[in-house]
């Protein structure tokens, strides 16, 4: 007889891990021969570069890779990260003290509140969120504030929100964000580090999609700012730029104090990342920037296939200025996201997420992701006139 275990309260607060329920419902069609169009979770369908690939085989070939590697990280390639951010920022990075890789940015996210929440401090989190970032808070023992992200504000918080906040220690944003796709500006992130500088308040941004926009418009950093450097850590992520989100590689950069307290968490859960997996991020850092390009131009071409398709359904869609999600109303017919979430996968096989599932400020919207081929794009499109008719 099994000893009856009991999950820990910290775990008893978390809903159920939105990505995971979509990925049993669409499961669950696949086992029915149903032929399933997923544009639910935001996996780039494109194959790993082979400059990234043949780096990695090369490296691994190497007994000096075989053993724990540099918690740090390969001196190397926190150069290449110092050198790609002053290219693509105009900021200096110092590589020893302001950069930090990571097994993907989610850990480093997952990991930096144990650095810096003690049990009750407050948190600020933007909503509709990435559920990962909920977890992390909750893990550390803080309480979340909400502050919901409103069409009429560009899903930007407003900063008169953050001024009146009492008490709170941190603040958690996504620009490029996921899931509504918004762009934060620099007048945004000036505004917001003058407040959080005054208030003391840690800001932790998230810019996993900087390299994933359109139209030729560059999402800004909020290390440009002038004084982000005193309050500000940043994460970012090889997955989405490289289509490298199976490797787990992304870095953590920005104040020299909130990236040790990172670090000196790591110590003591892992011992960094793979050096070989690290060689691979240096040669994806060295590519060609045309093949970041052709990326792009990938994705530009099914965000218009699926917007212009949706339009010419009736369906008025604002196109994204980044990332490869489309926030989308949920049509009329529908009372509510669920609702029409379950539609789409019952009667036209088509996996989307429904926006509640990012909180309750995502009530009313759908996400999807530009995560398949454009000929499937049109299919999806034709199956959901059978739909919306």
């Amino acid at each position: 007889m099994s000893v009856p275990f009991e999950f820990s309260d910290r775990l008893k607060q978390l809903p159920p891990y939105l990505f995971i329920e979509i990925d049993k419902a669409k499961r669950a069609a696949m086992a029915e021969g149903r032929d399933v169009i997923n544009l639910g979770v935001g996996d780039p369908d494109q194959a790993t570069h082979k400059a990234i690939i043949d780096a990695m085989a090369k490296a691994i070939q190497d007994p000096g890779n075989h053993h724990y590697p540099f918690d740090a990280g390969v001196p190397q390639l926190r150069s290449e990260i110092a050198k790609w951010f002053q290219g693509r920022f105009n900021v200096a990075l110092d590589p020893n003290s302001e950069i930090l890789p990571l097994i993907g940015s989610k850990e480093g996210l997952a990991h930096f509140p144990l650095a810096f929440i003690n049990p009750g401090d407050k948190v600020l989190l933007t909503e509709p969120a990435y559920p990962a970032y909920q977890a992390a808070v909750t893990f550390a023992g803080g309480k979340i504030s909400y502050l919901p992200l409103k069409a009429s504000n560009d899903f930007l918080p407003k900063i008169s929100d953050i001024e009146e906040a009492k008490n709170v220690k941190a603040i958690i944003i996504c620009y490029p964000n996921n899931p509504t796709s918004a762009v934060a500006t620099k007048k945004f992130y000036e505004d917001l580090v003058k407040v959080c500088t005054e208030k003391g308040i840690i800001i932790v941004s998230d810019l996993a999609y900087s390299e994933v926009y359109y139209d030729g418009v560059k999402p800004p950093s909020i290390l440009e700012v002038p004084g982000a450097r005193d309050v500000a850590i940043e994460f970012h992520s090889f997955s989405k730029t490289y289509y490298m989100t199976g490797w787990r590689l992304g870095w953590a950069c920005g104040n020299a104090g909130l990236v040790a307290g990172l670090a000196k968490v790591k110590s003591n859960v892992d011992s960094g990342v793979f050096n070989a997996v690290q060689h691979a991020g240096i040669a994806a850092l060295q590519m060609d920037p045309v093949e970041i390009e052709d990326m792009r131009a990938c994705y530009q071409e099914r965000r218009d296939a699926l917007i212009n398709g949706c339009r010419s359904l009736g369906w008025k869609i604002d196109p994204p200025k980044a990332a490869f999600y489309v926030w989308a109303k949920v049509p009329a017919k529908f009372p509510d996201s669920m609702t029409c979430a379950k539609a789409f996968l019952d009667e036209a096989d088509i996996v989307l997420t429904p926006g509640v599932g990012f909180g309750k400020s995502g009530e009313g919207y759908v996400r999807m992701a530009l995560t398949v081929p454009v000929e499937r794009i049109h299919e999806a499109v034709q199956r959901m006139g059978k739909v919306l008719a």
